[in-house]
């Protein structure tokens, strides 16, 4: 492959030529497709960063945000006639262009949903943020190149990244869709098998930016702006009915959630609440209630079945006498019996 086929591969971030390549796709499950279908949405995707980035100052609007190709492809600076591009896919990444204190900020901005937990997550972001930058250095010596802005020193000529050249900042951020604690690795040094301070003081270090519902205070989610707000809190206390049916029974937000944000509770939490998919919005004060109150009649019919059970080992009790004291029906007392 020729040194210009292989520059044809980079992802060109700074002019509107798009390269045309074969799709590939990403195999996904039904919880990485609805929760990355969720945080394309430029409404969820600026809420989360307002947080992370602004501590829920509402700086980033939704329409400062534009999608990017989610396919991370770069050959490394200064490569050789032998070197392979290297493939990776985000879940989602997105440009943004803000004023913030009076300064024009450029960011690319990326997220990665993990609805379980990752112990690799450090390298796998690592690898996703250095193909970025790196293709952006490579962007950068094409559009010197096509300038005809021809390098002063050898080492402007041995990268094609001049002096005066900039990288735009990446932000990868990680969703997780659990409703506990993050037990992964969240730095590159925690992976490591060598805990040597002299050492490690050497080997640069690489965290991850984590948002997790668990590790939220909830005045913090009660700042989100979006519906993030009332997914991450139910996410949070998905394995506390009670406190779900308190939860929804007080926030507003839960009496008319968008069907999206729906299908995210319930994929996620597995709880297999009752709405249709027509439905353009979903009464989750209602869902929880029905689930609630589904919980509650296993719980009793369990209990008839075992008092059914110990009184047919009694001879002095009749089916009809079990039925009327357990509320089983004579037909499913009959079953029992026979069994």
């Amino acid at each position: 492959t020729s040194r210009r086929q292989r520059q044809m591969c980079i992802r060109d971030r700074n002019n509107s030529d798009h390269i045309t390549r074969s799709k590939v796709v990403k195999p996904m499950g039904t919880k990485d497709t609805i929760t990355k279908d969720y945080m394309a949405d430029n409404r969820v995707f600026a809420d989360m960063f307002n947080h992370m980035l602004y501590k829920g100052k509402n700086i980033i609007d939704p329409d400062t945000l534009h999608p990017l190709d989610t396919t991370a492809l770069a050959v490394p600076y200064g490569s050789g006639t032998s070197e392979v591009p290297v493939q990776k896919f985000r879940d989602e990444f997105k440009s943004l262009n803000v004023m913030h204190d009076d300064s024009r900020i450029y960011l690319l901005l990326g997220i990665e949903n993990q609805s379980e937990t990752h112990y690799a997550m450090p390298v796998k972001n690592m690898v996703y943020d250095a193909l970025e930058y790196a293709g952006q250095v490579e962007n950068s010596a094409r559009s010197h190149r096509e300038a005809k802005q021809w390098p002063s020193t050898s080492g402007e000529y041995l990268t094609g990244f001049y002096k005066d050249d900039r990288l735009i900042p990446v932000i990868t951020t990680v969703v997780y869709f659990g409703p506990d604690t993050w037990k992964a690795p969240r730095s590159l040094h925690e992976m490591l098998s060598i805990q040597d301070p002299e050492i490690l003081s050497m080997v640069p270090d690489y965290r991850i930016n984590l948002f997790s519902p668990a590790e939220i205070k909830d005045e913090e989610l009660d700042k989100l702006q979006s519906n993030l707000k009332e997914v991450m809190l139910f996410i949070k206390y998905s394995k506390d009915k009670r406190k779900l049916q308190e939860l929804t029974s007080h926030n507003p937000g839960f009496r008319s959630l968008e069907l999206k944000a729906a299908r995210v509770i319930d994929s996620i939490t597995g709880i297999h609440l009752r709405f249709t998919e027509t439905e353009g919005r979903v009464n989750m004060c209602q869902a929880v209630q029905e689930m609630c109150d589904d919980a509650r009649a296993e719980g009793h019919q369990e209990q008839a079945m075992l008092t059914a059970q110990r009184m047919l080992q009694d001879p002095r009790f009749s089916p009809e006498d079990i039925s009327r004291f357990s509320g089983l029906s004579l037909e499913d007392v009959l079953k029992l019996q026979k069994k």
